[in-house]
Formats: C-alpha cells, structure tokens, sequence
C-alpha cells in the first residue's frame, strides 16, 4: 500500500487510469464489470502478488511488477504507457491506504476509474463484530510500528495494516515495552480467501514469531497496573520526556498548544526545539500534524528524534539551527520560538515564513526577550500573556508551594494587512 502525495504531474492525457481492488479470493472475487475492464486493458501494473491473481487467460495484458522504491519511479513509469489501456491492481479499497490516493494526487481524481472491493479493515471488522466508524486504524506499511503508540489507552480497540509476518511480533513486542503487555492481538490473515486464518494471544506472552505476510491485527488494549496514562490531550507528564532539562513543562506546555491551536494535516516550525516537547505533543493532536523541530546543539537533536520515536511521532524531521530555512521545511501553518528569540533577526524570519492566517508563539523568560515580545506585539499585534506556576513540593511534614520560571507568551495570528517583516 501507498500514502498519498501532492499533484506533481500535469493532467494525465492518455485514457482513464483503471485502478481496480483485488481481495485473497482473487479473480473469483471480482464483478463481471470489473473483469471485462480488466481484459480490455492492454498493461496491468501491481505487485507481483496481486499480478499473480489475474489469470493470463483472461487478461492477457502486458505485466509489470511495482519496482522498489515505487513513489520515486511511479510518474515516469505510468507517462511511458500512457498511450496503452492501463490498469493497476490494488488491495481491496485503492483510496484507503492505497496506490489510488497517490495516483489521484498525481494525476488528479478525474483520470482514474476506481472500482473498489472492501477493505481489509471493513472485512476484520466483520469477522470481530466491531463498529467499523469506532476503531482507528494505524499504518505500518512503510512507517514505524511506534506510531500506534498515541493510539494507546485502556480498553481501547485498535487496527494495525502489517507491512509484512514479522509485523504483529514486533507490535507485540512494542506494547510489552510500553506498558500493554496484558492487550491481546488478533491476527487476522488472508482476509476473504481460501486461506484465511486467525492467529491470537497476549502481547506479553505473543506465540506466533511469523505469520501470514498478509494480515492485519486487531488490538485490544489493556494498560498494564500502574501505567502513566499517555493520551493525545497536551500536557503530558515531564518524566516521558528525556533530555537535559531543557524543555517546555507540562502546565505551560499545554498552553502553548491551546494558543498553537493544531488541526489535522497541519505543519508546524518548532524553533529552539530543546528536548522535541512542543513539537511531539503537536504530532500526537492527530495523526496527520507535521511538525519540523530546529535545534543547534546535536545532542539535543539525537534527544529529539529520540524521545518523538519513543512517544509515537518519529516522522518529525530534526534540523539544525534556525534561521536558515530550506525549501524542504515546507510553509508552516503555526510557528513556535521557544529559544533563540534574542537572536537577530530570527522573529522577522520567522513572521516573513507565515502565510495569511498562520499562527506565531513565542515563550520568553527573560527580561531581554520579554522586551522583544513586546516589540513585536506593538509592530504586529496579538495578545501578550504571563504566566506564573506553583508546584506542592513537600517541606519537613508539610507541603509549600515552589514558584517555576514564569512565562511570557506573545500569541499572533497573520493577516493579510499584517506587514511582512524583514
């Protein structure tokens, strides 16, 4: 299966792509529709699994195996036959994990005719009796297992696509290590074929080292006794954290994120990233945040990329100092200066990277960078917070209250009036 990507090509000039689902049953398990587009279809691309399941008889198209990597060779590889009958072959929905979302974002949704089977998701939950519309599901098909981790709470029902047999072992093994050894994982292989079984046990004590390279698993979530509760609400507990202490504390944390305000798909700059806080707890808001951290020391780099593998977002891209800024960093949608705002020039080009409507916060603790703040908030406007916050710590027999740092918070939002900084 593929993720999506942008439009990059121009509109596809050959005739409609045929992206056609297959499930295990194979040929048998197709329409007479979908069939005789299929035979009509001159090249047939796919995986040398899903080719095998098109008898030549019937389909005596030219065959061509996905090549590895496949994103970087796909456009080239589908423009070379565009004046042939093509069509492609995908596990059951094409637009759900699928080639059919990459190649509408390629050539754009009116060059392709999608003929979907179901899922394997729709097809385990029918196995499981679970409420399709109430479990997430998570993709290691080309991504780290650890991204099921923000996904994680007690009780919780889960959907994990394998990427191969070794899948649900490691899964298993990334819960024991994260306090859900207790969960019991069902897999499920070979969904609607002639050999379609079912493996289950606990994650602490999982029996099966292979399974099917066709599976998916179903987790039922049970939270070891006495684990630290981890969910994607902000603020989460200092202590999953590693790092040298420089980072942002949880009471503060979760205000930032409250003024950073993330919402799905979005892209935020993290600059002066410390220990990766701000921008981890942005990635778990949903699975589709971005996030790039900018960082200057290489240690608390590796720290990053550590402790966003560790809480379940390892696709956070680590850079070095900022403000040098690199076309791959992307146009950000929020940007966080939790460091380095006494810098020269470092606010400008941070407020110059925004587009309309993008969001700017910036945490001083200083009286030097206070007085930027302020600067800034008169040149561009927004609000100015300061926050003060007392923690229990115990005194002999008794509890006093220990004042942390206070904060200052300088939140903006863009607007097209707003001027462009240098």
């Amino acid at each position: 299966m593929v993720g999506g990507c942008g439009v990059i090509e121009p509109a596809w000039r050959g005739a409609p792509i045929l992206v056609a689902g297959i499930g295990a049953d194979g040929w048998g398990g197709l329409g007479p529709g979908v069939r005789a587009e299929l035979a009509a279809c001159t090249v047939l691309f796919g995986s040398a699994r899903q080719l095998e399941l098109v008898p030549a008889g019937e389909v005596p198209a030219r065959r061509v195996a996905w090549p590895s990597p496949l994103l970087p060779a796909l456009p080239g590889l589908l423009a070379a036959h565009a004046a042939a009958r093509i069509g492609v072959l995908a596990s059951g929905d094409p637009m759900f994990f699928g080639i059919g979302s990459t190649l509408a974002g390629l050539f754009g949704p009116e060059a392709l005719l999608v003929r979907p089977q179901p899922s394997s998701v729709a097809l385990a939950c029918a196995r499981l009796g679970w409420a399709a519309q109430e479990i997430p599901v998570v993709s290691a098909v080309g991504r780290p297992v650890q991204t099921v981790l923000p996904e994680l709470t007690d009780g919780r029902r889960i959907l994990v696509l394998s990427a191969d047999g070794g899948t649900p072992e490691s899964l298993a093994k990334l819960l024991r290590e994260n306090g859900f050894g207790g969960s019991t994982l069902t897999v499920l292989e070979q969904l609607g074929g002639p050999a379609e079984a079912r493996r289950t046990g606990t994650a602490a004590g999982w029996p099966h080292p292979a399974c099917d390279p066709l599976n998916i698993v179903a987790v039922e979530a049970v939270a070891d006794a006495g684990h630290l509760r981890l969910t994607r609400t902000p603020g989460l507990p200092d202590a999953v954290f590693g790092g040298d202490g420089q980072f942002t504390k949880a009471e503060i944390r979760a205000l930032t994120l409250a003024a950073l305000a993330p919402a799905p798909g979005e892209l935020l700059w993290d600059v002066g990233g410390g220990s990766g806080t701000i921008a981890i707890e942005w990635c778990r808001a949903h699975p589709s945040c971005r996030a790039v951290t900018f960082e200057q020391r290489a240690d608390r780099r590796a720290q990053i990329a550590a402790n966003a593998g560790a809480l379940g977002v390892p696709g956070i891209a680590v850079r070095g100092a900022a403000p040098d800024f690199q076309p791959a960093d992307g146009t950000p949608d929020a940007v966080f200066v939790g460091g380095g705002i006494t810098q020269p020039g470092l606010l400008e080009a941070c407020w110059a990277a925004l587009p309309p409507g993008g969001r700017l916060v910036a945490a001083a603790v200083t009286a030097e960078s206070e007085s930027l703040l302020l600067a800034n908030s008169r040149r561009y406007g927004g609000t100015l917070r300061r926050y003060q916050v007392y923690r229990g710590t115990p005194l002999g027999g008794f509890t006093t209250w220990s004042p942390q740092l206070p904060v200052t918070h300088w939140a903006v939002r863009k607007s097209r009036e707003s001027p462009a900084g240098s």
